[in-house]
């Protein structure tokens, strides 16, 4: 083909946000919106480069209009290739991916099984017939446990291999690391990536960029469809990532980029209150205005509250009944209180129930410092706020209580990147 179209699309997390119904919902708009696009542009095939779902065995209820809209771009002609992110793998049991794998929605391309450090290991790949496209991938591990593979692969059949190559990684690259990540995430190097591609398409990060690969092609990463935490919200709201996915299209063998948003418009809506040398009274009044402002249409609100109260505490702000005043307006009203304290400087004490985890999770780092220093940082907090949200998850309909609890345990495994005993 002279020219052709294929979709790019990452970090969907389908089923992330277990406390909230609106945002759930609101993701999942985002998703199945970015696959309608895939369909109404055409595109020979769609690359999902990781975190399809938020773990590895979500709700079905979560499941099933994300795999119908696949099965749909299957039925007309649109192939499916994916890789296992950090949150899709789980050793040694059957995952999500693997169900719709084995019904035909979709072809795995990198294999998910662990390897023993250091051992050499050859690359396969796929071959897209109609496009002649050869795509290859190494599937994500929490906590950068994949970083060795990147290092020990083969991949010099792939490289010899004549046609259009592609290549799928769940893995931040250094290089292309935003700032504000840079001193807590460790990534693999660009030079680890196989040379020769002409497209890199990248995961696991939540925010986009774009760039070259090692000895030239293009190497993207769309950023997430939607986004799993408060920080992926603001970074897009404020325009400093994509909500969505990349159409590529290829011409003569080469390819040019469009980013394509799909979350859905102005929903999510961020209001930053400064209460410096206001009374509780006065702060209260200050956030009831702003949130009128904000609480309408059925918009999911992120109020944060800073600065220094001139006198009383969080307790007074009320903020329980600012967010029934606006139940019939605003979809949700999420909290942020870490930055507001009482007078002098004392701490406001938390207001909700997200200040309260907040606060708690503080002290705790601050208590582990000398004893898991491996939870350092804000790597260290992602982590423990990770496995609160696996620990958490409400037991589904008709689940029994040994397989919910074997769900959390390997869950928190997963994230700590600690292998089951294996019987024998």
């Amino acid at each position: 083909m002279a020219r052709w179209v294929f979709a790019h699309l990452a970090d969907a997390h389908v089923g992330a946000w277990p406390r909230s119904a609106s945002l759930r919902g609101a993701l999942r708009a985002s998703v199945l919106r970015a696959l309608e696009v895939a369909e109404e542009r055409g595109v020979e095939f769609l690359l999902v480069s990781g975190d399809l779902f938020h773990t590895p065995v979500p709700d079905p209820a979560e499941v099933e209009p994300i795999a119908s809209a696949l099965k749909r771009l299957v039925e007309r002609g649109i192939r499916i290739y994916v890789i296992y992110g950090s949150h899709d793998y789980v050793a040694h049991r059957k995952s999500w991916l693997d169900v719709l794998a084995a019904a035909g929605v979709f072809a795995k391309v990198a294999p998910e099984a662990v390897r023993s450090e250091g051992t050499r290991w050859t690359l396969p790949f796929l071959v897209d017939p109609p496009t002649g496209a050869r795509i290859a991938g190494i599937s994500g591990r929490s906590h950068g446990l994949d970083r060795e593979y990147f290092r020990a692969v083969d991949a010099e059949a792939f490289r010899a291999e004549p046609g259009f190559k592609i290549f799928q990684f769940h893995a931040a690259v250094e290089e292309y690391l935003p700032e504000h990540l840079r001193e807590h995430i460790r990534g693999i190097r660009r030079e680890d990536l196989p040379a020769g591609c002409d497209y890199y398409a990248g995961g696991h990060i939540h925010y986009t960029y774009q760039g070259e690969g090692p000895g030239g092609g293009v190497l993207v990463n769309p950023g997430a469809v939607f986004g799993t935490s408060r920080t992926d919200l603001e970074n897009a709201v404020e325009g400093r990532t994509h909500q969505g996915l990349a159409i590529v299209t290829v011409e003569e063998g080469r390819p040019s980029v469009e980013l394509v948003d799909t979350a859905p418009p102005g929903v999510v809506r961020l209001v930053d209150v400064d209460l410096s040398g206001r009374s509780a009274e006065e702060a209260h009044d200050t956030i009831a205005r702003e949130l009128r402002a904000a609480g309408r249409d059925g918009a999911l609100v992120f109020p944060r509250l800073r600065g220094e109260l001139a006198s009383g505490s969080a307790s007074q702000l009320d903020l329980a009944g600012l967010t029934r005043e606006l139940a019939g307006s605003a979809s949700e009203v999420l909290w942020e209180t870490r930055d507001l304290s009482g007078p002098s400087g004392a701490s406001a004490g938390p207001a909700d129930e997200s200040g309260v985890e907040a606060r708690g999770i503080t002290a705790l780092l601050e208590s582990s410092r000398t004893t898991a220093p491996w939870l350092a940082g804000d790597a260290g907090e992602r982590l423990v706020r990770e496995l609160l949200r696996e620990l958490g998850l409400p037991k589904a309909d008709g689940e029994s209580r040994v397989d919910y609890e074997t769900a959390r345990i390997e869950g928190a495994r997963r994230l700590l990147g600690v292998r089951a005993e294996r019987d024998g």
